[in-house]
């Protein structure tokens, strides 16, 4: 077979004919046409030749290299992200790479011949965004990068980058488009479990203390027309001991039923954010009404105490909210935060398990805290702490047999500061340790002038046990002293252990192995203390005052605790001693029940190591009981207002004091004879109780209910007390 000429060959040899046949016309001479026939012959068969070579070796090559394109292509639509795609001139598609088509078939319709803008839709928030590709394909204009989704409702969902660009035949005619794109899925799934992260917390699903913060911003500048916000700060009672003593598995399993308990509690009120280990916070847009927000933050607390079950244990904790509200508590989140955490400060320091609102008072008090901790950084160096001992006794011999070592502080210009009010402070900020370095150096020092079979006990905060330098500290301070290590007590509240690792166990190795005494301070007001006496070896358990009061009133439970926590103790070869004993007939129920040792103001208050030498040297060392016989029901120091209505006349008094059978009252303006009269009093906020007036004069009055008030309830998370007095 021949093989076709190229077109301009096929014109040369045309020419080379139309030459000879000229020139043997022009010249009448047919003798030249054979010449000319020769001529073309050759030239037609040097054309032939070099047309055959280039054919023989053109075909081969460009079939390979289309079969070779053809397979890079197959391999890098199957293996890789990127896919092609092509459409005719009317916008439908006539060619999509096999895994895309695949996702976007449909049991009506292909996606092969299918319009291009009925498969894909560009994923963004722009309007008029359906129209975007169809665009392009209207105006024949190259696009590049664009972010589409499936544009058929119920596909998987998927991401792809897509570009494209018209293409057109040789005379110039439009064909369609023809592109190419790539898998975005992974990439954007990534990116949205980033912008998870960042904006939400990965163990509860709540919103993060960023998203929290944002929200607030967002929220309190859109406040407009008088419409507040109100933020709650929330905080779990005994959440550690939770987490320490159960393990952080279940503490973390805790906190998401917390964080499912507390959305449901708000339900749609506002939104719920976890800060961070057990603190979760709660804005609510539009919402002022302190009754209204009270009785949200009851629920919630109410919600939160009730028992969780995990794992096969049941565990309860408590809940304790601060509450700040917008404008007034601040038109700022920072203010606002700081306001509510403050109010949370107040909840927990009144008892735990309530609410308190932010009042401007709780920020002087922030303030004299911020004083306190710079005064304590100077205390120590200016001399102003000094040791005061409270006695312990012997109910056997009645003996002084101890002290506790109790520290006090002289401010220069506030005089005498309470340890309840400056030791938390001293712990937030880190000195306590050094104070209570210094306070165990001064006991021993002391403690060498006395008898040689007197103890001196000290406490060891928390802070001081978890540090490993503990031990040294204490061999120095007796080695400094030179009192034996016997006569040295440490007394270690549960709070000291309750992360019961390898580190505190050996830490109680080290200390009984240096031969002082270890003694568990406030018994009975932890969570776990029968697991800590069956690890720890104490030589003594202190049985918290919160047990001794009221134990010799008639009807108190109180005895029967105490009688158990001494059988225990006895059991395991432990002393005992009853803390905060003030009445002669707690002395005799105390001995009666057994307890080893009595220490509280019946045998006198805390007294420099002066007079301390001096009460040993008199009497022999016999103790002397002073202070009340008799016990009386425990009263409650407040100043609230609360009204009283006697009769058909109502009107507002002050409550000074209060105890489960009556009150004191003032701002009573009675006439004539007061005794018998019977009134009702609000205790509880809106709340009242019958009562009878026994004595009236100059605007106090004495006041006894029908019946007993149950004074928890004044820390009941279900009700409010009296209100407070502005």
């Amino acid at each position: 077979m021949i093989p076709p000429l190229s077109p301009i060959r096929t014109a040369a040899l045309c020419l080379c004919v139309a030459v000879a046949t000229a020139g043997a016309v022009a010249t009448r001479d047919w003798r030249a046409a054979p010449v000319a026939l020769m001529l073309m012959g050759g030239v037609a068969a040097l054309l032939f030749l070099t047309a055959r070579p280039r054919q023989r070796s053109g075909a081969p090559a460009t079939a390979s290299a289309e079969r070779v394109a053809a397979r890079l292509v197959q391999e890098f639509e199957e293996q890789g992200t990127g896919w092609f795609w092509q459409t005719d001139c009317e916008g439908h598609v006539t060619y999509l790479s096999a895994k895309v088509a695949a996702e976007l078939d449909t049991a009506d319709t292909p996606a092969i011949g299918a319009p291009i803008r009925s498969l894909f839709r560009v994923d963004t928030n722009a309007t008029e965004t359906e129209r975007t590709i169809a665009f392009h394909l209207a105006s024949r204009t190259a696009f590049a990068n664009y972010s589409v989704r499936p544009a058929v409702a119920g596909k998987l969902e998927r991401w792809w980058s897509m570009s494209g660009r018209p293409v057109s035949d040789a005379d110039g005619n439009f064909q369609g488009f023809i592109g190419n794109g790539s898998d975005l899925t992974e990439r954007r799934r990534a990116e949205a479990e980033i912008a998870r992260l960042a904006s939400f917390d990965s163990l509860t699903g709540l919103s993060n203390r960023q998203r929290m913060r944002q929200w607030l911003d967002q929220t309190l500048s859109h406040a407009h027309g008088g419409r507040g916000t109100a933020l709650f700060l929330l905080d779990l009672d005994r959440f550690k001991a939770v987490n320490d003593t159960l393990g952080h598995q279940t503490g973390d399993a805790l906190l998401k039923q917390v964080a499912q308990r507390l959305v449901r509690a708000i339900g749609d009120s506002g939104l719920v954010g976890r800060l961070g280990g057990d603190e979760f916070q709660v804005v609510l847009p539009g919402m002022t009404e302190r009754e209204a927000l009270g009785a949200i933050a009851r629920a919630v607390i109410e919600s939160l105490s009730q028992p969780y079950s995990i794992d096969g244990s049941a565990i309860t904790i408590g809940c304790s909210i601060g509450i700040a509200i917008a404008p007034g508590d601040g038109a700022d989140s920072e203010t606002m935060v700081r306001n509510a955490d403050l109010a949370l400060y107040g909840a927990k320091g009144d008892g735990r398990g309530i609410h308190r609102f932010f009042e401007p008072e709780m920020l002087d008090g922030a303030r004299s805290r911020k004083q306190i901790e710079d005064d304590l950084r100077r205390a120590l160096t200016a001399d102003q702490f000094h040791v005061a001992y409270q006695p312990v006794v012997s109910t056997a011999s009645e003996r002084i047999v101890g002290y506790e070592a109790l520290v006090r502080w002289e401010h220069p210009t506030r005089g005498a500061i309470s340890p309840a009010e400056f030791v938390p402070v001293a712990e937030d900020c880190g000195l306590i340790e050094a104070i209570g370095e210094w306070v165990l150096r001064t006991a021993c020092i002391e403690a060498a002038t006395w008898p040689s079979d007197v103890r001196v006990a000290v406490n060891v905060s928390p802070i001081q046990f978890a540090n490993p330098a503990l031990p040294t500290i204490v061999t120095s301070a007796l080695a400094r002293s030179g009192i034996a290590a016997g006569r040295l007590e440490l007394e270690i509240t549960e709070g000291v252990f309750l992360d019961e690792t390898a580190s505190s166990e050996q830490m109680f190795k080290t200390l009984k192995g240096i031969g002082v005494r270890l003694a568990l301070d406030d018994f009975g007001t932890g969570y776990s203390s029968l697991g800590y006496l069956r690890k720890a070896p104490f030589d003594k358990i202190k049985i918290d005052q919160g047990f001794v009061r009221g134990a010799a009133i008639a009807g108190n439970r109180n005895a029967a605790i105490i009688r158990a926590i001494v059988t225990l103790a006895e059991a395991l070869d432990m002393e005992t001693t009853a803390e905060g004993v003030e009445t002669h007939d707690e002395i005799a129920l105390i001995r009666e029940l057994g307890c080893s040792h009595i220490q509280g103001w019946v045998y006198g208050k805390a007294v420099r190591a002066a007079e301390v030498r001096t009460q040993l040297a008199a009497q022999g060392g016999k103790a002397l009981a002073s202070g009340h016989r008799k016990s009386r029901l425990p009263r409650h120091a407040m100043i609230r207002t609360a009204r009283i209505r006697a009769g058909d006349a109502t009107g507002e008094v002050r409550i000074r004091n209060l105890s489960p059978r009556g009150a004191m009252i003032d701002g009573i303006d009675i006439d004539g004879q007061a005794a018998g009269m019977d009134v009702m009093i609000e205790l509880i906020e809106d709340e009242m109780f019958p009562a009878k007036l026994r004595w009236a004069t100059d605007g106090r009055a004495g006041v006894e209910f029908e019946s007993a008030f149950n004074m928890e309830r004044l820390g009941s998370p279900a009700v409010q007390p009296a209100r407070k007095t502005g």
